[in-house]
């Protein structure tokens, strides 16, 4: 018989087990398996959206190919972080664990099969994990090289069965602030492209006292923490920050050396019972200055006054970023957009408040998801732009966008659990389709994992308000306000705000609320239809009519006025539809 030549291939092998299984089978032969089940389910659904293939599983394990072993990683820390939460519903001694391993390699075709040493040395790194961890060959992590998020422990060379050379092995770490020893080169990692980057430099004191040498070296390591809850900004980690404590560098050579758009440096003076803490924002690449703000605090307790000063810079230095990020974006050609530029697009056009702005936004977020499935922020922005189109344009049915957006928010968060905003999404669109409890748990959950998150305190006290708790929400709100000015959602805030006075019958203070929305941003819909029922209540009728006339040409005004959504009491849309009829509305 004539023999066949075998066909091989290069590919990223992903192989995964549960550590234990054996043991959590003994033990409950007929829950393990359900819960088997159910992760699978999200291990398939995930392996498919990162472009893999599954070709083998027996009983726990599961091995599938990748074209790019930057996909198969990528997929790897979210199968990880999807099934932690996963694991979180029920008891520790019944958790399921996966331990992951990835090898890029020569593989022999047989049929759907793929056999030989590439695979071998997954399987054998697989179980060189530790459970819920994932480790990497040397090679794989070459290809990677600097184009994901992530850090990399040197584990060494590692003796595996069935294979004669040893193999360096490395542990992923998901945390870009994971330290990264790197046996071969003291350099630091370089940042990611598909982010904002950016570095905390180590900020200076004048003068040998250590104690004050200890609070700038806190400030700088608390604010690296702090910016670490963005998930959209990639902060370098300590290690590569105070690679340059003592040292004298521009900031230009900076950002050359780290790979990273912005560095904030800082520093502090201590005198006359006082202190001063100092920080500026600047772009690396042009040396531009995006911001800066000095902090005079009298020398009290140390650790209170470290905490009030990092969260001050770290809600100032989001924003800003941000705000330079939207700027770079919008000067970006279109057939030049990469993934993060294409989503900065969407989200410019999304808080333009116009129809059309608003379908170019659902565009772009939707690029956004084919680019890279697995970065939360096209979901996220679907989300928005998706309720957008429905609630102020009717450009979609209220039901159909609540839905899609519900499953754009929870695919964000299998992703990325600890996504403070994917919460906030969520919580929006649970909020929307009248689930209050679920909305309120979801935007508690958001504040729970970024205080410094505007949007978080913000969702908090829109969905109190309209559940029966105006009062703290107003508390949320202003929070909100204090933690982020310059938000764009700011007069959505102010609007809430008017609502809860409302809500107490406190009239005058609602219609300064809403006459600040007003101002923040005259083209915001919401803002005219409380001011016309806050007019009506106070007597105003000759303005509450023009409010009124504002309020009746939005398209907004129907979803929430005449057909109640999403107001949880009765009472609160009757007291709004009062006011309205004070001030004319005969609907």
């Amino acid at each position: 018989m004539p023999v066949h030549p075998v066909e091989r291939k290069l590919a990223a092998i992903f192989a995964a087990d549960i550590a234990g299984y054996s043991r959590l089978m003994a033990r409950n032969e007929v829950g393990t398996l359900a819960r088997l089940k159910a992760c699978r389910v999200i291990i398939d659904e995930l392996i498919a959206s990162h472009r893999g293939r599954i070709f083998n599983t027996a009983g726990d394990s599961v091995v599938a190919d990748f074209a790019s072993v930057v996909d198969a990683v990528q997929c790897a820390v979210a199968v990880q972080a999807a099934i932690t939460s996963e694991s979180d519903k029920h008891p520790a001694n019944e958790s399921m664990q996966f331990r992951i391993g990835v090898h890029v390699g020569d593989v022999m075709v047989d049929g759907e099969n793929l056999l030989g040493d590439g695979v071998n040395i997954a399987a054998r790194l697989e179980a060189l994990a530790e459970p819920g961890a994932i480790c990497v060959s040397a090679t794989a992590r070459d290809h990677i090289g600097n184009k994901l998020p992530v850090a990399f422990d040197d584990l060494g060379e590692q003796q595996v069965k069935n294979i004669a050379q040893a193999i360096r092995v490395y542990r992923v770490h998901p945390d870009p602030t994971a330290r990264q020893p790197m046996a071969a080169s003291s350099q630091p990692t370089l940042a990611s492209a598909n982010k904002p980057s950016l570095v905390v430099l180590p900020f200076t004191h004048a003068g040998s006292d250590p104690e004050q040498e200890f609070f700038a070296d806190g400030i700088t390591e608390d604010i690296i923490t702090a910016l670490s809850r963005y998930p959209w900004i990639f902060s370098m980690s300590r290690s590569s920050s105070f690679a340059f404590k003592g040292k004298v560098a521009e900031v230009g050579q900076v950002g050359r050396e780290l790979g990273v758009r912005y560095a904030l440096e800082g520093s502090v003076r201590r005198g006359a019972g006082k202190i001063r803490v100092t920080a500026k924002l600047t772009e690396t690449e042009t040396g531009s200055h995006l911001w800066a703000e000095h902090y005079d605090r009298r020398f009290t307790d140390i650790f209170s006054m470290q905490d009030e000063i990092t969260n001050a810079v770290s809600r100032a230095i989001a924003p800003a970023v941000d705000d330079a990020e939207m700027r770079r974006a919008m000067r970006t050609p279109t057939s030049d957009l990469d993934v993060w530029t294409s989503y900065r697009r969407g989200m410019w056009h999304w808080r333009k408040y116009s129809p059309t702005d608003n379908a170019l936004a659902l565009r772009f977020f939707e690029q956004v998801t084919h680019l890279d499935p697995s970065f939360t922020g096209g979901y996220k922005g679907l989300v928005w732009a998706r309720i957008q189109a429905a609630t102020m344009f009717h450009l979609l049915s209220l039901e159909d966008a609540r839905n899609l957006a519900e499953a754009d928010a929870r695919q964000a968060l299998v992703l990325d659990p600890e996504d403070a905003e994917a919460h906030v999404a969520l919580a929006l669109t649970l909020w929307l389709g009248g689930d209050h409890e679920g909305a309120l748990e979801e935007a508690k959950c958001a504040v729970d994992k970024n205080p410094n998150m505007g949007g978080a305190h913000g969702m908090l006290g829109q969905t109190l308000v309209f559940s029966g708790q105006p009062r703290e929400a107003l508390i949320s709100l202003q929070t909100a306000i204090r933690v982020d000015p310059s938000d764009a959602l700011v007069a959505s805030r102010l609007v809430n705000m008017a609502a809860g006075h409302y809500f107490c019958g406190e009239y005058e203070s609602a219609l300064d609320a809403a006459k600040r929305a007003v101002r923040s941003n005259p083209d915001y819909p919401a803002t005219y239809r409380w001011l016309a029922a806050i007019l009506g209540q106070l007597g105003r009728i000759g303005e509450a009519a023009e409010a009124l006339r504002q309020a009746s040409a939005t398209t907004s005004f129907d979803v929430y006025v005449r057909d109640g959504v999403p107001w949880m009491r009765p009472e609160d849309h009757a007291h709004m539809v009062e006011g309205l009829r004070k001030a004319g509305w005969n609907g």
